[in-house]
């Protein structure tokens, strides 16, 4: 499923032309909750706000958390940007979302990103954190056979 939404500056409708509920049904209530996560994490990065970065990441706030942060908001923060189009393809299943963002600075330069989403527990979070260990009861991968 891809759904394109156009923003200029918050949320898109979700009604259809006349006025009744986006013809997408069901599915859609997926789609518009990562498109949340997606106008969160720009809040988040117009703002410098560290803690939002992290709860719309979906991560523990700790160190390597907020050290991440940290260097998301020096590369990405502060900028005033505005949210042109967010195209968001969720066809690995209705958790994982892929998303082609079109942002528009302040100064009126555009920028492209691409995003995952991952809905985890009904609340869909951006994968922006990478500085994370693995779950120490997840097997680990190897190439060397015993």
């Amino acid at each position: 499923m891809v759904v394109a939404v156009g923003l200029a500056a918050g949320c898109g409708s979700d009604e259809g032309p006349d006025g009744s509920e986006d013809a997408r049904g069901v599915e859609a209530s997926g789609v518009r909750g990562a498109r949340s996560a997606v106008e969160a994490y720009v809040r988040a990065l117009n703002s410098r706000d560290a803690a939002g970065l992290i709860k719309v990441g979906g991560v523990p706030d700790d160190l390597r958390a907020r050290r991440e942060a940290r260097r998301i908001m020096a590369e990405k923060g502060g900028r005033g940007l505005s949210i042109v189009e967010a195209r968001i393809e969720t066809t690995m299943g209705p958790d994982v979302g892929s998303v082609e963002l079109a942002v528009r600075d302040r100064s009126g330069r555009d920028a492209r990103d691409t995003l995952t989403v991952v809905r985890e527990k009904s609340r869909w979070n951006v994968v922006v954190f990478v500085d994370r260990p693995s779950s120490p009861d997840k097997p680990r991968s190897s190439t060397v056979r015993p």
